[in-house]
């Protein structure tokens, strides 16, 4: 038995049954490969699933990392903690908001902004405490979250859900304008749907949702935990639009694989949350805070981010012409910008997966039908070549 597959048979026995891993023992990471226990190299495109915006063991994580290591891992938030304000200190200034709180997850940021939303309109007494989502989106998997998430498939066997949090058709303003009332604490969006299938908020939907949340008085939450950091382009996907939320979540590329989560909002909405209100032990410790620094410098003050334009541009070419060869038999829809890519099949998209796979290239599923994207930012061109071209002859396998 080689060790992928030895590693998998006691996992079996010890692991709870809600993953579904592949049998691939991925052992370490450089750069954009990482490595399984045998030794064969695999070309990451999928990011640790929109996670690893510097690729795998980038040098100055790594030394944040060390650095930080060698001081300071853990004080909880009972006292103070300077690379935790270091950190809220870089986020502020690079966007709409005054105050954050951190945690540890994208799951949990949101359910800090539902809280949060709650509390805001209960401390200016009004009787705000419905939540409007969107069919198709993904919050998490906390159960006020999960109550947001509008796929009815993640439900199943975990009511009853949260009350008050009601779902209308993603892009749709008509029917968003239709279910607001007295009673909504907020919208919460993804500026672009990234587990149903890649889907971005079609022309004006969020300037569309920022005006009525203005005309009804409740509050505008967006989900920027797969979209942030420079996945879709800009450091926050909503500033390609010009809208600004009133409260935005952070996860997944924020610390570059090290766990932790981010809520984001303006002093006068941060104001409810008082001692006593909302709190999380491991939220902003040294060590995860130090590591996000890092990412952020690295990707403003590195000029990663504005490099990553280039990959980006590549990635439109190249997969507008593997669509145009492969034709509508092989490819039915391109969607996406930046490095979190879609592209939809007209098939379940499983074979394909295993194929690149087989090949070499890892990546993932965004809904039954769609093989998702999301290497890194310093993906050289040569390699967005290699990983598109892998992806193309599993395709077009199908058409043989």
């Amino acid at each position: 038995m080689d060790a992928n597959l030895a590693l998998e048979a006691r996992m079996t026995q010890v692991l709870t049954p809600n993953y579904s891993p592949q049998a691939i023992h991925i052992e370490r990471g450089e750069g954009c490969y990482v490595y399984d226990a045998e030794g064969k190299r695999y070309l990451d495109m999928m990011g640790g699933i929109a996670t690893a915006v510097l690729g795998h063991c980038h040098p100055a994580v790594q030394a944040a990392l060390a650095n930080q290591a060698e001081k300071l891992w853990h004080v909880s938030n009972l006292f103070l903690n300077e690379p935790q304000v270091e950190l809220a200190e870089r986020l502020t200034a690079l966007c709409f908001a005054d105050q954050v709180f951190f945690c540890n997850s994208g799951t949990e940021a949101n359910e800090a902004a539902l809280k949060l939303a709650r509390r805001h309109a209960h401390d200016r007494g009004e009787p705000r405490f419905e939540i409007l989502a969107f069919d198709g989106a993904f919050h998490g998997r906390t159960l006020f979250a999960l109550s947001a998430t509008g796929t009815p498939a993640y439900w199943e066997g975990f009511g009853p859900l949260v009350e008050g949090v009601m779902h209308v058709p993603f892009g749709d303003l008509a029917a968003t304008r239709n279910a607001l009332s007295e009673r909504t604490a907020a919208i919460i969006v993804e500026p672009l749907q990234g587990e149903s299938g890649v889907r971005p908020a079609p022309p004006g939907f969020l300037q569309g949702l920022r005006e009525l949340a203005d005309e009804n008085g409740c509050l505008l939450i967006f989900d920027e935990v797969q979209t942030g950091i420079g996945r879709t382009g800009p450091l926050f996907a909503h500033q390609a639009t010009g809208v600004e939320p009133d409260i935005m979540t952070l996860a997944k590329a924020l610390g570059n694989g090290i766990p932790i989560g981010a809520m984001l909002t303006r002093a006068s909405i941060g104001a409810s949350l008082v001692p006593g209100t909302h709190a999380s032990t491991f939220g902003g410790n040294p060590l995860a805070a130090a590591c996000a620094c890092a990412v952020l410098d690295t990707l403003i003050q590195g000029g990663i981010l504005e490099k990553a334009q280039e990959g980006a541009g590549r990635l439109d070419r190249g997969l507008d012409a593997m669509a145009a060869r492969l034709g509508s038999a092989g490819v039915v829809e391109v969607r996406g910008s930046g490095h979190l890519r879609a592209v939809e099949l007209p098939r379940p998209a499983a074979d394909v997966i295993r194929r690149c796979q087989e090949a070499g290239v890892l990546v993932i599923s965004a809904g039954p039908s769609n093989v998702r994207l999301a290497p890194p930012l310093i993906i050289s061109p040569p390699l967005i070549d290699e990983g598109l071209a892998v992806l193309e002859a599993a395709i077009a396998a199908d058409l043989a």
